[in-house]
């Protein structure tokens, strides 16, 4: 199973829809992670026959969508925020904390417009960037979870 992850895409959906056209047939699901779920709703329609989970971010509508979600997916727990309600521009631990709780095998967050990915106390934290908004050293990026045989390998891939 491979899931293609993007996230804060802010209304400029072209590189998204590129990159789901190229890889509708290599991926299964999509989490989009907020910023903006409009975005998100618009993938889905390129792609219909696939699932998009999806959560708010901070630019979008309130109680439109959850602010975080705990998906039973390939045989592993993904739970994925965008982050800002757990200060993630400063710190990863509250959210840390909450993957623990969640007892996650692999949590997601956007917010920062930064690919990062990082194994902490068994748990994969990825965060793909921003397709059309990277921010300080970092280029447009997404990513993908690839699960087999119950491993997991996630990356976060700059986008050409």
């Amino acid at each position: 199973m491979r899931i293609l992850v993007i996230s804060d895409t802010h209304r400029k959906t072209g590189r998204a829809a590129e990159l789901l056209k190229d890889m509708a047939k290599r991926v299964h699901a999509v989490i989009h992670l907020g910023d903006n779920i409009e975005d998100a709703e618009l993938l889905k329609k390129i792609i219909h026959d696939m699932p998009v989970y999806m959560v708010a971010g901070n630019c979008d509508k309130i109680g439109a969508v959850p602010l975080e979600v705990l998906l039973h997916i390939g045989g592993k727990r993904v739970f994925f925020a965008h982050g800002h309600t757990y200060n993630v521009n400063y710190t990863t631990a509250r959210l840390e904390r909450r993957a623990e709780e969640m007892q996650a095998d692999i949590c997601l967050y956007g917010h920062t417009h930064k690919p990062d990915l990082q194994m902490k106390n068994g748990i994969f934290y990825l965060n793909p960037g921003s397709l059309s908004e990277p921010r300080g050293e970092s280029r447009a990026s997404y990513g993908i979870i690839k699960i087999e045989d119950d491993k997991v390998y996630p990356m976060v891939i700059p986008y050409i």
